[in-house]
């Protein structure tokens, strides 16, 4: 039976030591339990504590804001690379939308019949095959769309459902080059991943259209920008960027412990075969 380890950090832990660390534990577990499905528990963004109004209020932390934000753009694509479904699994973690009394699919079902039945087209494959990539995207995209937290998370799904098209095309460009750095293909630049997210995405809009859905602006929406807001990153210049993961990790977790203990449930209960936490 295929057997399963979930790493779950512990407080004042942020994506940049996340990922170094779960990078560690996947290659020392390599070589204590062979095949075993290593799953990362990555909680410190949405479940861990964060500035109000990040940091608005203190005098020159939001300074350089846009260098920060790329470089926390890094991180989180690091946190997708270790394990796609993350935002996905984040938001299957919301309330399940009403189906209604109409007649006919729900918007919940129509996105996920959609999405699981996803097929790349020609300008898609032919974007990836300039970089080796399309046999690695087949498998990513079958991946995917056979996911529970691809299941979970269409049940969140509104009638437009843009979010989740874009986290299911993130996850199948995370899934695509984890798998090619895996087999020593040379990884892409931001702009270069970027290029072929957009041609995923802009797809499943078209799709969405056709099916009648009505497909949300691209501009950022709140529920979006909390899926890509993340903790400030350790520069020197603030102590709160040291002691605020630390200290309040624990306060928020005593106080409203629900969240993070929901997302652990969830990531044990989508690790494949029998699992072993840790």
């Amino acid at each position: 039976m295929q057997r399963s380890v979930v790493f779950v950090h512990g407080t004042g832990v942020r994506e940049e030591s996340y990922n170094k660390t779960f990078a560690t534990v996947r290659s020392e577990l390599a070589g204590l339990q062979p095949g075993a499905e290593v799953r990362g528990c990555f909680w410190g963004r949405e479940a861990g504590a964060g500035l109000a109004l990040e940091g608005a209020s203190i005098p020159g932390y939001t300074d350089s804001g846009g260098g920060r934000r790329e470089d926390e753009d890094v991180a989180v694509w690091g946190v997708l690379y270790q394990d796609p479904g993350y935002e996905l699994r984040l938001l299957g973690l919301r309330p399940a939308v009403a189906s209604g009394m109409g007649r006919g699919q729900s918007p919940a079902q129509k996105l996920l019949d959609e999405l699981s039945g996803y097929v790349v087209s020609p300008r898609v494959r032919d974007a990836f095959a300039e970089h080796g990539l399309d046999g690695a995207l087949d498998r990513a995209v079958r991946t995917v769309a056979e996911s529970p937290e691809l299941r979970d998370a269409a049940a969140t799904a509104d009638e437009g459902g843009y979010e989740h098209r874009h986290a299911f095309a993130r996850a199948v460009v995370a899934a695509t080059l984890a798998e090619a750095a895996d087999q020593g293909i040379d990884s892409l630049e931001g702009l270069q991943r970027d290029a072929l997210l957009s041609l995923i995405s802009a797809e499943l809009r078209t799709k969405g259209r056709t099916l009648g859905g009505t497909v949300a602006k691209a501009a950022a929406t709140p529920a979006l920008l909390a899926l890509t807001r993340h903790a400030r990153r350790r520069r020197g210049k603030h102590n709160d960027d040291l002691i605020l993961p630390a200290v309040g990790d624990i306060l928020r977790y005593q106080a409203r412990g629900h969240a993070l203990r929901q997302l652990i449930k969830r990531t044990i209960e989508h690790a494949p075969g029998r699992n072993l936490s840790t």
